[in-house]
């Protein structure tokens, strides 16, 4: 009796949303939209953007705002192209499954399995880490760990022999963290089968039959685009937003983007992302071709942990997709950021409605949510609601906050100086990571790190402690001294406070 109720509640559910979204004016829908659209833009000084609105298998909505580069009026259009960043994880959870689909792995399968040399920093969970683990972001790793060791110049296949350097946060499965470096092992094991590059079998597998024409991959893509936008950095200073353009393959983080590539290097505009919307609203198929079967299809949609739990909503992540149950609607979305670019993809079955939000500015996530938010209501004829207007006290409330925090730790600091330059220079070595060579040059010290060789000044902070600029991220770099005034070793933190342990010196 309580399964029939459920399901009677559910249909119920349903029914009244169809009902409402015929009896929605989608012309003032619309309207109201780019109004919106408007407003946001003022609000958080986005240099350029574009939207794209699907419903019921059509491209309702589709335009570009403002423009590439601030202070340059070269207009963005619905064909610009943009950095989509994590929205890209999506794209490789649709490889994998379509080699589940051709049964030559299954997402039971451990990863070892298919990659015998794979090594975690755990002997049993290299052993028992599945496929599945590794794009539902519960491996045990510290969220975000990894992400910006190709800063450093280091390749996927460097990457992928670091996993055993990583020292996880909890155990296997016990929770979710965040990650990007997990989806090259993904990628990995999709070129074995596939027999090709991952780029190659992006644009053959799905750019190519979802017909999206003008996207791409990576750094080559990115730089070769010739309707592209602009990246803005998004900070806050002096109690203020400050938008600035950034220029140059090191600013860009263009590396960086080749490398994370199976979990952010996808480069396309919001008329290209409304045929992925569009094949997710389907049963596997588009424009009457089979892609996907729908047996995987719903299991790429289904919630396979929970990210969060409210009163009134859950959510959950399903492969590269956050779900949202909430107590009016269902739906599937997921965030994308890059250096500079920021991005949303949405859709909500139900009322085969979806959504591309894409930004030549790092702006957060809330003003991007807020038209997702906003989009939904109006199609489920509900009043009018500023998230965006909500999202920015906030935002600029807890920025002041931090500013206050770092201010008040930073008096407390007591400063010391460092020691005498030439203490500091040799040639520091760790496994697997290769050579750091400390320099003095006309008294200024640089760093020579990575497989690449790349150089950078060292900037003093305080006492032993230094910050280095590298592949579009600063690095920490603390020198631990040795008894006869030298140093010994440098521990680099490679971000989200994570460490190798200590680079020797020799």
């Amino acid at each position: 009796m309580k399964n029939i109720r459920i399901y009677i509640f559910s249909l119920f559910t349903i029914l009244s949303l169809s009902l409402v979204a015929q009896t929605v004016n989608q012309e003032e829908v619309l309207k109201n939209i780019e109004s919106y659209t408007h407003q946001i833009i003022k609000e958080w000084q986005i240099p350029g953007m574009a939207l794209s609105i699907v419903k019921d298998d059509q491209i309702i909505y589709a335009k570009g705002f403002g423009q590439k580069e601030m202070g340059i009026d070269i207009p963005v259009d619905e064909h610009t192209s943009f950095q989509i960043g994590s929205v890209s994880k999506s794209f490789t959870a649709l490889l994998m499954a379509m080699l589940v689909d051709e049964e030559k792995v299954g997402w039971d399968d451990p990863v070892k399995k298919h990659l015998p040399d794979f090594e975690m920093y755990d002997p049993w969970v290299s052993d028992n880490l599945l496929i599945k683990d590794i794009m539902i972001h519960r491996t045990g790793l510290p969220g975000q760990s990894g992400t910006y060791i190709p800063c450093l110049g280091y390749d996927q296949e460097d990457v992928y022999k670091m996993f055993r350097l990583i020292k996880p946060s909890t155990s296997l499965r016990t929770g979710y963290d965040y990650n990007n470096i997990t989806f090259i092992i993904a990628a990995k094991i999709i070129e074995k089968y596939m027999g090709k590059p991952w780029e190659e079998c992006v644009t053959e597998r799905i750019f190519i039959p979802l017909e999206m024409q003008n996207s791409s991959l990576n750094e080559k893509g990115f730089t070769s685009a010739t309707n592209v936008s602009i990246p803005h950095s998004f900070d806050y200073e002096n109690g203020a937003m400050a938008v600035k353009a950034l220029h140059g393959a090191e600013d860009q983080a263009l590396y960086w983007l080749t490398v994370i590539g199976p979990a952010g290097g996808v480069v396309s505009s919001v008329v290209d992302m409304t045929q992925w919307i569009r094949f997710h609203l389907s049963d596997g198929t588009f424009n009457g071709k089979q892609i996907l079967s729908e047996k995987n299809l719903n299991y790429l949609h289904r919630g396979q942990l929970i990210t969060s739990q409210y009163p009134n909503r859950i959510t959950t992540y399903g492969h590269c997709w956050f779900i949202e149950q909430n107590n009016r609607y269902k739906v599937f979305f997921h965030t994308g950021t890059t250096w500079g670019y920021a991005a949303l993809c949405v859709y909500v079955p139900e009322l085969n409605l979806g959504m591309m939000f894409l930004a030549n500015s790092e702006i957060p996530a809330t003003p991007r949510y807020a038209f997702m938010r906003r989009l939904i209501d109006l199609f489920l004829g509900a009043p009018d609601k500023d998230y965006s207007g909500e999202a920015l006290a906030d935002w600029l409330k807890s920025e002041q906050a931090d500013v206050e925090k770092a201010d008040a730790k930073k008096a407390e600091t007591v400063k010391t100086d460092p020691a005498p330059y030439n203490a500091y220079t040799g040639t520091y070595q760790k496994e697997r990571l290769g050579d750091a060579l400390i320099t003095l040059e006309q008294n200024e010290l640089y760093i020579t790190v990575g497989p690449k060789n790349w150089k950078a000044s060292l900037k003093h902070i305080n006492g032993h402690d230094f910050s280095f600029y590298m592949g579009g991220h600063t690095f920490s770099i603390h020198f631990e001294m040795g008894d006869d005034g030298n140093a010994a070793s440098i521990d680099i933190d490679m971000g989200q406070d994570e460490h190798f342990g200590a680079w020797e010196r020799i």
